[in-house]
């Protein structure tokens, strides 16, 4: 596959920041359609970016002979759906994380993927941002020793939106679309980076709470997991703290130090050890996704590898699963 035409189910603010114009910005890519329910913001997106062909129906797009491959850019409700209705029709899949709202879908998706032999991607980007890259090879090289512990915490106040949530509820406080409020929105990019630098975690237990009352998912939530790799860890994430508690901080213990990061501030990474204390500011990519989108297509292409792949993905939710008692 020489020159990837993607289609995009889904066309709304995800796709304008962080992942939209990086498509075309990859040698032999191009968008060449996309599909909203409402034709009015089909139309609009596709007129405003110069894309030749917009849809109101997701099969219809998929079907177009021009899209060989396709972008699930839509709530995590529907992403199994698409991404198996384009798995059978013979096209590649991006799917935005999670990968589904649930452990039991990702692997329905992974069961299409194998029978079919079609790939499907999943947008956990931020491995592949040269940020992330710092911590893993500050950690890789033993500059902090032997990794013994990792601490997550995470702490935000209330939206505006929130106050309103039983009036007009967002699709991301609807767990029968998000998978579990914003736990399940944030919480992939902290858990698969987790992952990502000590193994995947074999055993995971949580303790969610709504304290607030705002809305009926889960807004506090404490969690304690095992790595694979004998790293112990613990989290907790709040979603209606007072200002003064904001945090956004995951500290690595290792025998020789400690490594402290952001995961959405990119605050500078922080290194202290006993023979030194250094920060470090990396500057990522004006289109987040531009570097995982660059290794899909280059996949797709023969002359890359990308290992952000269902598969890979499907631990994640697992995980995120057993916090919220879910499985």
């Amino acid at each position: 596959m020489k020159e990837i035409s993607w289609g995009f189910i889904g066309c709304g603010e995800v796709t304008e920041k962080k992942s939209g114009p990086a498509f075309n910005e990859v040698p032999g890519s191009h968008v060449e359609a996309v599909m909203s329910r409402h034709e009015a913001h089909a139309r609009a997106y596709a007129e405003k970016h110069h894309i030749r062909k917009w849809y109101t129906d997701a099969q219809e797009l998929i079907d177009d002979p021009d899209v060989n491959a396709i972008y699930i850019a839509t709530p995590p409700s529907s992403h199994a759906t698409y991404a198996i209705m384009a798995m059978k029709a013979g096209k590649p899949v991006y799917v935005e994380k999670p990968l589904a709202a649930s452990y039991m879908e990702c692997m329905r998706v992974n069961r299409v993927s194998e029978e079919t032999g079609v790939p499907c991607f999943v947008a956990h980007y931020r491995r592949y941002l040269p940020y992330f890259m710092k911590v893993k090879e500050i950690i890789d090289n033993g500059t902090i020793g032997e990794v013994v512990n990792v601490q997550l915490r995470f702490s935000v106040p209330p939206r505006d939106l929130d106050y309103k949530a039983e009036k007009d509820l967002p699709w991301r406080l609807q767990p029968d679309i998000s998978g579990g409020g914003y736990f399940y929105d944030l919480a992939p990019h902290q858990i698969d980076l987790l992952q990502y630098l000590f193994g995947v975690i074999t055993r995971a237990h949580g303790y969610p709470a709504n304290r607030a009352h705002l809305y009926k998912p889960e807004d506090t939530i404490s969690a304690c997991f095992f790595f694979e790799s004998g790293v112990t860890g613990s989290a907790s994430w709040c979603f209606v703290g007072h200002e003064s508690a904001k945090e956004d901080r995951i500290d690595v213990v290792g025998v020789k130090g400690r490594l402290s990061f952001s995961v959405f501030n990119y605050d500078p990474i922080h290194l202290i050890t006993s023979d030194c204390d250094k920060s470090f500011s990396v500057p990522n990519p004006s289109y987040v996704q531009l570097p995982i989108i660059k290794a899909v297509i280059e996949d797709l292409q023969g002359i890359g590898n990308c290992d952000c792949t269902s598969v890979s993905s499907t631990p994640t939710n697992w995980v995120m699963d057993r916090i919220l008692w879910k499985y």
